[in-house]
C-alpha cells in the first residue's frame, strides 16, 4: 500500500487541475497566439506562472485505484500490474482470461 498522504496529495492535484483547466487553456491560447501583441502575451505568461504548479495536468501521477501503487500502472483497468494479474487469475475482471497456447 502506498502512503495515504501521497495518494491524497495526488487527489488534490487532480481536483486542482480540473478546476483550473479552463483558465490554463485560455492563458496558453493567448500565449501561443502570434497575432496578439508581445506585451499582452507576456502578461498572460505572468498570469500563468502565478497559478499553482500542482494545477498542471502533467504533475498528476497515475496510481492504482485499490492500492495507490505508482509504478506498473495499467491505464485500461486503473490498476497496478500486481493487482491486475491477481484479480484476473481469480476471474474477478470481466472479459479477461489467462491466455494459453
Amino acid at each position: 500500500m502506498a502512503k495515504v498522504s501521497a495518494v491524497q496529495r495526488n487527489e488534490k492535484r487532480r481536483r486542482m487541475a480540473k478546476s483550473l483547466s479552463k483558465k490554463r487553456a485560455s492563458l496558453k491560447a493567448t500565449i501561443y497566439n502570434k497575432e496578439l501583441p508581445m506585451e499582452e502575451r507576456f502578461q498572460a505568461t505572468l498570469k500563468l506562472a502565478e497559478l499553482p504548479r500542482n494545477s498542471a495536468e502533467n504533475r498528476i501521477r497515475n496510481r492504482c485505484a485499490l492500492t495507490g501503487r505508482p509504478r506498473g500502472f495499467h491505464g485500461k483497468f486503473k490498476l497496478s500490474r500486481v493487482l491486475l494479474r491477481e484479480l484476473a487469475s481469480r476471474g474477478e475482471l470481466p472479459g479477461v482470461t489467462k491466455s494459453s497456447w
